[in-house]
C-alpha cells in the first residue's frame, strides 16, 4: 500500500481533466514547485505576479483577481492573504500588519473598502419566521444551547436538517468524559486532553470543558439522560477509552449513549413548546446594515406548513450543525454531515481555524476496498474493555508503542494501524474481543454486534476486521470561550466549533462534553445581551457557480486519495489540482452559456463540500510537519518550534483566503468586527476585541 494516495491523487486528476495539468496548470496549483493554489480561473501571468510575488503563497476562493484585487490582496507581502514559506515566530502575532490598510486590518479581516464574500445560488425567501433566537443543528450542542435560551425567555427556533431526533449525535456509541468517578479529577482529565492534543490545546479552554464538565452532565442527567448504573451500588458505570488513564465515560445502553442523550434532549425540547423547522437546509447568514447577524436563509425539503426557500430573522444564530466528514468516501458521519456551518461561516467573513486536523477514528468495520458512505463505528470502549489490536498473524502490534497500548490517543493508534498494514500489503487489522463472550458483547455492545452481524461477521466467534475512517473535524468556525465568532451575532458550539479544546486530536468522548459545556456557555452570553431586532439586507450576489449532485463523489475520492490518513506535499498537490479542475470546468460553463447547476440540495451540499474541502487542502499544504491526526509523510516529525500554534483562515471579500499563523498554541482572543453589505464600509462597534470569557 506504500504510496497508494498518492498515486491514487495523480489518478484523480485524470478523472477530472482527462490528463495530466499542463505546466500553466502544474504552475497554478503548486505541481512544479510554485505555491500558489489559484481556486478560481487559471492565473495568467499578472496574475502569477500578483499571487507569487517571492515566492508567497495566495490561494485564490473565486474568481480571478484582477489588478485592483492583487494590489488589495496583499502583493507588498501580506502574509494574512499571501502566505509564504514557514512563518517565522517573531512575527506570527500580527499576521496582517504588513498589508495595505485598506486590504486588512484587525488581524486579517476586512478593511473599509471590502464587502463581504458572496452567498449560494437561490431563490429569494418566500417566507419567514420571527425569533431572538435560531439554532442550527439537533444534536447534543444545539437542543442544549435551544432549551437554555427558551428558558432564558429568548423565543428559540431550531432549524435542522433531517428530524429533529436524527443528529449527529445519536450516532455516538462511546460515552461522555467528565471527572466523575472516585478519585478522579478535573485536573486529571485536563492532563489527559493536553496530551492527546498534540501541543495545540488552548489550556483555558480545556480548563473551562473539564471543570464545568461534570455538573453540566449532571443537569443533561436532570434533564431526563439515564446513564448505565451499577447495579450493586447504583453509582454511574465509568469505562475507559483512549488516551484516558482512569475510567471516566458515562454511557448508556451499553453503546447507545448518543441515541439516549438525543431522546432525552429532544423529548425536553418538544416538551418546552420550542419551535422546530425540520428537513431544512441553512444556505446562508442574513446580516443588517451594519454587518450584525440578522438570521439565516434555509430550505425545507419537501411540502408542508413551509417548503422551499425561506428565512428566520433573529439577532442571534448558534451554528450547531455536525462536522463534515462526507469530504471523504469513508467516514462515520450520517449522510447530512457536509459541511454547511463551516461553509455558510465562511461565506459569512468568519475566521475558521485547524481544519487540517481531521481525526480518523482507527476502528471503523472494514467492508471492503472501495466502500463509501457511512461506516460502521466499532467503539472505543470496545478496547476500553479490554479488545485487542492485532494483525493476521494475531500479533499485538500496539504493545511497546504506546505506554497505554491498545488505548493509546486515537492518532497514535490509527497511525500504527495505517503502518502494520503499509508493512504487511494488508487492507485491514482486526480488533479480538472473543474473549468478551457472548453475554457482554450482547449487554455492553448490542449496537456493534448487530452491525457486525449484519455485515456478516459475529465478533463472538472471530475478529473484526476494522480500519481508520473519518471520523470527526477537530478545528472548525473559530470561537471564544462563550461561543462567540467574529461576526457578531453568530456562535458556534459542538463539532462545527473550533475552541480550542481539541488542539491537533481530539480526546476519546470530549466530544459530546464540549457540545453540553459550550452550548450552555452560549446560552448565557445571548441572555446578558440586550434584545434586538436587526433589518436584513441584501448580502452580496453569488459570485460562484453551483456543482452537480455527481461532484460530490468526486470530491470524496480527490480527497481521500490527497487529504486522508497519509499526507504529503505531492498529494496535497495534486488534490488542490483535481479541486481547481473541478471549479474551473463550472465557472467556464457558467461562462459559457450562463448556466449553472439549478439550486437544489444535493448542489449546494456539492458546492459546500467543494468550500471546506479546499480550506482544508489549503490549511494542510501550509502545515509542514506530522502533528496529532495531521500526517505529513514527507515531514515525518513534529516540529514545535515552527508549528506549535494555529492557523486561521478567513474568506476574504475578493475571493481569496486570508490565511495566518497564530503567536502561540494558545488562541488569541476573538476580534469581532461588523462589515457593512450594503455600503461596503467596515465599522468596529464594540471597540476593538472582546477577550475570552
Amino acid at each position: 500500500m506504500t504510496g497508494a494516495p498518492i498515486a491514487d491523487a495523480q489518478q484523480s486528476r485524470a478523472v477530472m481533466n482527462g490528463e495530466r495539468p499542463d505546466a500553466a496548470d502544474a504552475a497554478a496549483a503548486g505541481v512544479a514547485g510554485s505555491r500558489a493554489v489559484m481556486i478560481g480561473e487559471r492565473p495568467d501571468a499578472a496574475d502569477a505576479a500578483a499571487a507569487g510575488v517571492a515566492g508567497s503563497r495566495a490561494v485564490m476562493i473565486g474568481e480571478r483577481p484582477d489588478a485592483a484585487d492583487a494590489a488589495a490582496a496583499g502583493v507588498a507581502g501580506s502574509r494574512a492573504v499571501m502566505i509564504g514559506e514557514r512563518p517565522d515566530p517573531t512575527a506570527a502575532t500580527h499576521a496582517a500588519e504588513a498589508a495595505p490598510p485598506s486590504a486588512v486590518t484587525d488581524g486579517g479581516r476586512p478593511g473599509p473598502s471590502a464587502p463581504q464574500p458572496g452567498t449560494l445560488r437561490a431563490p429569494a425567501p418566500g417566507w419567514a419566521i420571527e425569533a431572538d433566537v435560531v439554532v442550527v443543528g439537533s444534536g447534543v450542542a444545539g437542543l442544549t444551547a435551544a432549551l437554555r435560551c427558551a428558558a432564558a425567555g429568548r423565543r428559540t427556533v431550531v432549524v435542522t436538517k433531517a428530524r429533529l431526533d436524527d443528529g449527529s449525535t445519536r450516532w455516538a456509541q462511546g460515552g461522555i468524559a467528565a471527572a466523575l468517578g472516585e478519585g478522579d479529577t478535573p485536573e486529571q482529565h485536563l492532563d489527559d486532553t493536553l496530551v492527546a492534543g498534540a501541543g495545540l490545546c488552548d489550556e483555558k479552554a480545556v480548563r473551562t470543558l473539564v471543570t464545568e464538565g461534570p455538573d453540566a452532565v449532571r443537569r443533561l442527567m436532570s434533564t431526563g439522560a439515564r446513564f448505565d448504573t451499577s447495579a450493586e451500588t447504583g453509582a454511574i458505570e465509568l469505562t475507559r477509552e483512549g488516551g484516558h488513564h482512569r475510567r471516566r465515560i458515562a454511557h448508556a445502553g451499553g453503546d447507545a449513549t448518543g441515541a439516549e442523550i438525543s431522546r432525552a434532549l429532544v423529548d425536553a425540547v418538544r416538551d418546552a413548546g420550542i419551535e422546530t423547522v425540520e428537513n431544512a437546509l441553512v444556505l446562508d447568514l442574513l446580516t443588517d446594515a451594519e454587518g450584525r447577524t440578522a438570521g439565516v436563509t434555509l430550505h425545507v425539503m419537501g411540502e408542508g406548513q413551509r417548503d422551499g426557500v425561506g428565512a428566520v430573522h433573529a439577532p442571534a444564530v448558534v451554528l450547531a450543525t455536525g462536522g463534515m466528514g462526507q469530504v471523504f468516501s469513508a467516514t462515520t458521519n450520517p449522510a447530512v454531515s457536509t459541511g454547511d456551518g463551516v461553509a455558510l461561516a465562511l461565506r459569512a467573513g468568519a475566521e475558521v481555524s485547524d481544519l487540517e486536523f481531521v481525526q480518523f477514528h482507527p476502528t471503523v468495520l472494514f467492508l471492503g476496498r472501495g466502500a463509501e458512505g457511512q461506516q460502521p463505528l466499532v467503539s472505543e470502549a470496545v478496547r476500553g474493555e479490554g479488545a485487542h489490536l492485532v494483525d493476521a498473524d494475531g500479533v499485538r502490534f500496539m504493545l511497546g508503542q504506546h505506554e497505554l497500548g491498545e488505548l493509546a490517543p486515537r492518532d497514535i493508534v490509527a497511525k500504527a494501524i495505517m503502518r502494520r498494514m503499509q508493512e504487511q500489503g494488508a487492507e485491514h487489522m482486526y480488533l479480538d474481543a472473543r474473549h468478551f463472550g457472548s453475554g457482554m458483547w450482547a449487554t455492553r455492545f448490542p449496537t456493534i454486534l448487530a452491525a457486525c452481524r449484519a455485515h456478516g461477521i459475529d465478533p463472538v466467534t472471530e475478529p473484526i476486521p476494522v480500519a481508520p475512517a473519518a471520523h470527526y473535524a477537530s478545528g472548525g468556525v473559530r470561537t471564544d470561550l462563550a461561543g462567540r465568532t467574529t461576526v457578531p451575532g453568530l456562535y458556534a458550539c459542538g463539532e462545527v466549533a473550533c475552541t480550542g479544546v481539541h488542539g491537533a486530536n481530539r480526546l476519546a468522548s470530549n466530544s459530546l462534553l464540549e457540545g453540553l459545556v459550550f452550548a450552555e456557555r452560549i446560552a448565557s452570553a445571548i441572555a446578558a445581551e440586550p434584545p434586538a431586532r436587526p433589518v436584513p439586507v441584501p448580502r452580496a450576489p453569488a459570485r460562484t457557480p453551483l456543482l452537480a449532485p455527481e461532484s460530490r463523489f468526486v470530491i470524496q475520492r480527490i480527497m481521500t486519495a490527497g487529504a486522508g490518513v497519509l499526507r504529503s506535499d505531492r498529494s496535497l498537490n495534486a488534490a488542490a489540482v483535481a479541486l481547481q479542475a473541478l471549479h474551473t470546468e463550472a465557472v467556464a460553463e457558467l461562462d459559457r452559456n450562463g448556466k449553472t447547476a439549478e439550486p437544489c440540495v444535493e448542489t449546494w451540499e456539492a458546492t459546500n463540500l467543494l468550500l471546506v474541502s479546499r480550506v482544508l487542502v489549503a490549511m494542510a499544504r501550509e502545515r509542514e510537519e506530522t502533528r496529532g491526526c495531521h500526517w505529513r509523510e514527507d515531514r515525518p516529525e513534529r516540529d514545535d518550534e515552527h508549528w506549535r500554534r494555529h492557523l486561521v483562515a478567513r474568506l476574504a471579500p475578493e475571493c481569496s483566503l486570508a490565511l495566518r499563523p497564530t503567536a502561540t498554541a494558545e488562541f488569541p482572543p476573538v476580534q469581532r468586527s461588523a462589515t457593512s453589505v450594503s455600503g461596503g464600509r467596515t465599522t468596529h462597534p464594540e471597540g476593538g476585541t472582546r477577550e475570552h470569557a
